[in-house]
């Protein structure tokens, strides 16, 4: 079974919270294919590929402008029976692994592929704009401290010879 299609980002709870500085709200373009397989003890198992590609606007982290981070992946899924089967042959298997439920969540798994996807450090190749290096907020500089009256007194008093 193969289903496709294009969903907006504000479908997705966790997600949105990372575009909501933004006035747009990207497509996720995604895959989903089931197929069963031939696994080395004989029986069938049910398998999943995933695939997803969206241009999602973030805050660069170097000019703290905004930098569109392309985001795609390509993920193969395993089915098993249990809980137990998933923390037994999770160690040993290359692809990630599901458990078998009587209702299956595409939308969250997806939206869980993708989060774990977005780079830690969004930031340009070549920033716009030149990085800062340092900022300034107006509430938060300290006066400029004025000079003690009785320290200057004590420098006369030590240049004063005796």
């Amino acid at each position: 079974m193969d289903l496709h299609g294009g969903t907006a980002v504000s479908l997705f709870a966790r997600l949105t919270a990372q575009t909501e500085a933004f006035a747009v709200d990207p497509e996720v373009l995604w895959q989903a294919q089931f197929s069963m397989r031939d696994a080395a003890s004989g029986q069938t198992q049910l398998w999943l590929q995933l695939n997803f590609e969206l241009s999602l606007p973030m805050t660069c982290q170097r000019c703290l402008e905004t930098v569109d981070e392309l985001i795609s992946a390509d993920r193969r899924f395993r089915f098993v029976e249990s809980e137990e089967v998933a923390e037994r042959e999770d160690d040993e298997s290359e692809e990630d692994l599901l458990v078998v439920a009587r209702e299956f969540d595409l939308a969250a798994l997806l939206e869980d592929e993708i989060l774990m996807s977005l780079p830690l450090l969004p930031r340009h190749e070549v920033c716009p704009v030149p990085p800062r290096s340092s900022v300034v907020d107006a509430d938060f500089v300290d006066e400029p401290t004025k000079p003690n009256p009785f320290a200057a007194l004590a420098d006369l008093k030590a240049s004063k010879p005796h």
